[in-house]
C-alpha cells in the first residue's frame, strides 16, 4: 500500500521489477517516461522495470495498492 498527502512530492525512482499500480482512491497525475496522464479511484497504470515514474499534481490523499513482479528489489543485483 503505498499513501501519499494531498499536496503532497511523491520520491519514488525506478525499479529493477515490472509494476502495476491500482488507485483506491484520490485524484492525482502520474509521469511514466514522457506520457502523463490523470489517475483517480479504479484507475491502473503499468510501468516497466527501470522506468522513471512519479505521481503528482496530488488533489486528494491518494491511496494506491503496488503490485510488483517479480517481488520488490528481487532483480537488484
Amino acid at each position: 500500500m503505498y499513501i501519499l498527502p494531498a499536496g503532497g512530492i511523491d520520491p519514488q525512482s525506478p525499479h529493477t521489477e515490472d509494476e502495476v499500480y491500482y488507485i483506491v482512491s484520490g485524484k492525482a497525475q502520474i509521469q511514466v517516461a514522457d506520457e502523463n496522464r490523470a489517475v483517480q479511484s479504479g484507475s491502473i497504470v503499468y510501468v516497466a522495470k527501470n522506468v522513471e515514474h512519479r505521481f503528482h499534481a496530488i488533489e486528494e490523499e491518494l491511496t494506491v495498492i503496488v503490485f510488483f513482479a517479480p517481488a520488490e528489489y528481487s532483480l537488484k543485483g
